[in-house]
């Protein structure tokens, strides 16, 4: 479906202090009048290599994307390993 979209990225400290990627994740803008609440179902994109994985703990580093597109397009993430992390719920008040 086409129309207006959200894309979230939330960071955090990780065990070393530093911001990382918590979670990507989109949602439609919904065109309704009235309050709308969607849960968007959060990924991170992973390693794919055992050494990819023991680099990214060792530097603090974590594989992120750099376009916001491929969150809200999902085009070729198919070919990105990625981890399911957690939810966001969000509120709309569409008038």
């Amino acid at each position: 479906s086409a129309g207006p979209q959200i894309v979230v990225s939330v960071y955090g400290p990780d065990f070393f202090g530093h911001d990382v990627v918590r979670g990507y994740g989109a949602v439609h803008v919904p065109f309704t009048p009235g309050r709308h609440t969607k849960t968007i179902a959060m990924f991170v994109p992973e390693s794919t290599s055992l050494l990819q994985k023991f680099t990214s703990w060792f530097t603090g580093r974590r594989p992120e994307f750099t376009d916001p597109k491929v969150v809200a397009q999902g085009e070729g993430r198919e070919v990105t390993r990625v981890r399911s992390q957690g939810f966001v719920t969000i509120s709309f008040n569409v008038v």
